[in-house]
Parts: C-alpha cells; sequence; structure tokens
C-alpha cells in the first residue's frame, strides 16, 4: 500500500487532533492523524497534485500503536515490533 505523509498544519484545531497531533498519514483516501512516526521503509517525496503542499511517501504496511500514537510504516510481511 501507498502512504501519503503531511505535516499537520491545523493541528489543534477542532477536529484536527491535539496539538500533539502533527502528522497526517493518508492511506488511499482515509486519513490518520499521529503524534509520532516511525517508517521502517525507503521514502521518497512527492509533490501534490493541483496544490504547493509536497507529501514523503513510502510502500509498506500500517501499523498502529494506539497507546503511543504512533504510525509505524513497515515491511508488508514486518510484525508491528
Amino acid at each position: 500500500m501507498k502512504y501519503r505523509i503531511r505535516f499537520n498544519k491545523t493541528r489543534g484545531q477542532e477536529g484536527r487532533g491535539s496539538v500533539d497531533h502533527v502528522w497526517r498519514v493518508f492511506e488511499g483516501d482515509k486519513e490518520y492523524l499521529f503524534k509520532n512516526l516511525d517508517i521502517r521503509v525507503p521514502v521518497k517525496s512527492e509533490k501534490e497534485t493541483e496544490s504547493e503542499d509536497w507529501n514523503i511517501v513510502c510502500n509498506g504496511k500500517l501499523f498502529i500503536d494506539r497507546e503511543t500514537s504512533t504510525a509505524i510504516i513497515g515491511e508488508d510481511n514486518e510484525q508491528n515490533t
């Protein structure tokens, strides 16, 4: 799965997570907000179509650590460790 990651410029606003939720992770059209990132696969940058925003993009599998609000993106066959 391809993931796009962006800094959350609207953090702390209603519906946009706390001021600590600084990362937006997009899985297709679904958006997640996280406090932390752990990316274990190669990444590259990519300009958003019809926007001035840039993304970090990578391919892998998303694991969610709800206790620490961490997005862990690893290999498809990786266990969440």
